[in-house]
């Protein structure tokens, strides 16, 4: 049975969502209204975008269940700007909304779906068989990383899919290369180090809250180039702390050696060569690499703290002058 009580994750993103609305000038975002009254918001498209869009979009992305700050890091003796991630509600916020487990394809359309239209759609079954949960609010808000702007059949799909009508859907689009494609792809700190807890089979589930750090990488003049660097930024750079409520069998101290993307077998290299040794398929990547560099978890049941990893700003930095040169 459905857990009630939990929150709407598309009801508390709804509150972020209007305020790219109604500040849409000075976000530098553009709001379309569609035929069937869809609502598309342009966030990196035909549109410059900014730090606080992309902000929101992160937010958005997290169903309204956790807060993303913008600040300033030295990085190899360069400042960097970069997003702190919190979170108390973390499996829902993360995995249960942020994660981009919705492949859109429709017509000739593909882009990687995230945010709190997932759980409207339950496409993902298993998943929130896992979590409990099914978020049954009216109005439904996807986040499409994609450089084109929806057209009628995916407003149709996505709506359909959500069993909502179209004008209680909200698509928010950003190219990867884009200043909202930057901050809200760092702002999955988190997301990275809680995925790859589930990757190893751990229920991700005890997760209690959470808190991450990542570089802000500079917007690149192609997609792939941003894919790639902002990719490096979470593996290099980022890093990810966690309260855990575990069980005397869990053995979290060496489970959370497995954890940094320093253990998989690809790691050393900037993202945008793996991905091209990889011919461009993601499938071929290890799955061990998509994980932040460093990890901290806190044992509630011990008030004992395990870490693992480490940053490296060196290679960070080599990646980011080989792929953006």
């Amino acid at each position: 049975m459905v857990n009630e009580s939990q929150p709407s994750v598309n009801k508390l993103a709804m509150h972020k969502v209007e305020r790219l609305i109604t500040e849409s000038d000075m976000l530098r975002v553009k709001v379309h209204k569609t035929k069937g009254k869809a609502t598309i918001i342009d966030c990196g498209i035909d549109v410059p975008g900014s730090l606080e869009a992309g902000r929101l979009v992160a937010e958005v992305c997290m169903g309204g269940l956790g807060t993303v700050a913008l600040d300033t890091n030295i990085v190899g003796g360069s400042t960097f700007p970069v997003a702190r991630v919190t979170s108390d509600n973390a499996p829902l916020a993360c995995i249960g909304s942020q994660a981009a487990g919705w492949n859109v394809k429709v017509e000739g359309f593909f882009a990687l779906g995230s945010g709190p239209a997932r759980a409207r759609a339950q496409v993902e079954t298993k998943l929130y068989d896992k979590l409990n949960y099914k978020d049954k609010h009216k109005e439904a808000i996807l986040v499409l990383e994609t450089r084109t702007l929806p057209n009628p059949a995916v407003c149709e799909y996505v709506a359909e899919a959500c069993k909502i009508e179209e004008k209680d859907l909200y698509l928010l689009v950003a190219p990867t290369a884009s200043i909202v494609g930057s901050v809200q792809i760092a702002a999955r700190i988190v997301e990275t180090g809680i995925h790859k807890l589930k990757i190893l089979g751990y229920d991700f589930r005890k997760v209690l809250s959470s808190i991450g750090l990542c570089p802000i990488v500079p917007v690149a003049r192609k997609d792939m180039w941003a894919m790639g660097i902002t990719n490096d930024a979470i593996l290099m750079m980022g890093e990810t702390f966690l309260f855990i409520q575990s069980t005397e069998e869990d053995g979290l101290a060496d489970l959370i050696k497995q954890v940094p993307s320093s253990t998989s077998s690809d790691y050393g290299k900037p993202f945008h060569q793996i991905f091209k040794d990889a011919e461009g398929d993601f499938y071929k990547i290890d799955k061990m690499l998509f994980a932040p560099a460093h990890i901290t978890v806190n044992d509630l049941r011990t008030g004992l703290f395990h870490t693992a990893g480490q940053l490296d700003p060196k290679l960070f930095l080599e990646a980011l002058k080989s792929t953006l040169k």
